[in-house]
């Protein structure tokens, strides 16, 4: 279920309308709630509105506040009996794991919360979800990559109530080696990363087993340290293997100078990137070397998707300012708890979890969202932007 203004499909059938336009929806703040009327769904947000990355906070409250501003314009969440208002609970963990767990305590025991939204980052994400898992409480992270999120670590399997709403760091992966197979025609590629990083070390090994599944070919697997200023063998080996993509799972701001010596190398293959691509910086940074090149993320608000159209319309009348990937997850994750507990028909916790854990084909302004039995993580599409001509454009939403 999705509840972008009037697009809701089950808010149409259950005669609610939603609108845009209404009056300020306020956020909650209040330290205990525990005068507040029965009648009410409370959602928790814990988010990072100050500390290190508040920006990440503020495009998650916005993106609540337009949420639930539309559910409660149209008379909250539907259930059979009929609608009932939604009360979110909004905290500031300040980008501190510490906080943040604690606040998830509090939310769930003092607030009695029937879920949480947030936190965003994995460093609070992770230590937030082991006290929703204990506390057997659905915990939604709209942003949190890490596949440690939603991975019980002593047992070594997913968590019951410890759910995402954006693909996983190795998940990408997978996405880019299908948009490389199918949309771009590629037969033949290359892998350059840093061995010294994990995560592309591991998004290298993953792009090069679902390349070659897919009937590609991998002519060549280079690895470099990120202190490597001059990457003269790797990118020879590469330039002699004549891929047709190159897939570069580095930071934005790594990016371009490994291009550069690509490119003066006489190497003309467009590279294709990670969401750590994601900057307004990299197509300036990259210049001309970059354009052609590919890079996928989470969200994109030039996507043609009615729903997209319908949500960037929304949020920039409410906060004049297009979404970012943050607000646009956060929307998501808000809907998909929505969805779910119209789905489960009561305002309760496990029958929560369990309609959540059921969800398939949810279609989300980030794309379409499925959760595979067993797994908190979703399979969804990712939104694929080319460089072209200094501009970062909108391709398609790639499916996995």
């Amino acid at each position: 279920m999705t509840i972008p203004g009037a697009r809701s499909t089950l808010l149409r059938k259950a005669g609610i309308r939603l609108c845009c336009t209404a009056t300020a929806f306020i956020l909650l703040a209040a330290g205990c709630n525990r005068s507040a009327p029965v009648n009410t769904v409370r959602i928790g947000l814990n988010l990072e509105l100050t500390g290190d990355i508040p920006t990440v906070g503020t495009s998650g409250k916005n993106a609540s506040q337009l949420f639930f501003q539309q559910l409660n314009d149209a008379g909250g969440v539907p259930f059979p009996d009929g609608p009932v208002p939604a009360e979110p609970i909004l905290r500031d963990n300040a980008a501190k794991p510490n906080q943040a767990a604690e606040i998830t305590q509090q939310l769930i025991l003092r607030n009695e919360v029937v879920a949480i939204v947030g936190p965003n980052s994995s460093a609070c994400a992770i230590p937030s979800g082991r006290i929703a898992e204990g506390l057997k409480t659905v915990l939604i992270s709209p942003w949190s990559t890490d596949p440690r999120t939603t991975i019980d670590a002593t047992a070594g399997v997913p968590k019951r109530y410890v759910f995402r709403g954006c693909m996983t760091d190795l998940f990408q992966a997978r996405v880019l080696a299908g948009f490389a197979l199918r949309d771009l025609g590629a037969k033949t590629a290359a892998v350059l990363y840093d061995d010294q990083a994990d995560p592309a070390r591991e998004q290298a090994a993953l792009f090069r087993d679902a390349f070659t599944a897919g009937g590609g070919q991998i002519t060549a697997f280079q690895s470099y340290e990120a202190n490597d200023a001059d990457l003269l063998p790797q990118l020879t080996a590469v330039r002699e293997a004549a891929p047709d993509v190159i897939f570069l799972p580095a930071y934005y701001n790594e990016v371009p100078p490994i291009v550069r010596q690509a490119r003066a190398l006489g190497i003309s293959s467009p590279f294709l990137g990670t969401d750590a691509w994601t900057s307004p910086d990299l197509a300036r940074l990259g210049g001309a070397d970059l354009d052609g090149s590919y890079f996928c993320k989470h969200f994109s608000s030039e996507a043609s998707t009615d729903e997209v159209k319908r949500f960037v319309a929304a949020y920039e009348s409410m906060f004049g300012q297009q979404p970012d990937d943050v607000a646009a997850l956060t929307y998501d994750a808000c809907s998909l708890l929505v969805g779910a507990l119209h789905k489960a028909g009561r305002n309760n916790r496990e029958a929560l979890r369990e309609a959540l854990a059921q969800i398939r084909s949810f279609p989300g302004v980030t794309g379409s969202i499925s959760f595979e039995p067993g797994s908190g993580d979703p399979i969804k599409s990712a939104s694929i932007l080319q460089i072209k001509d200094g501009a970062l454009v909108w391709v398609t939403n790639a499916e996995p």
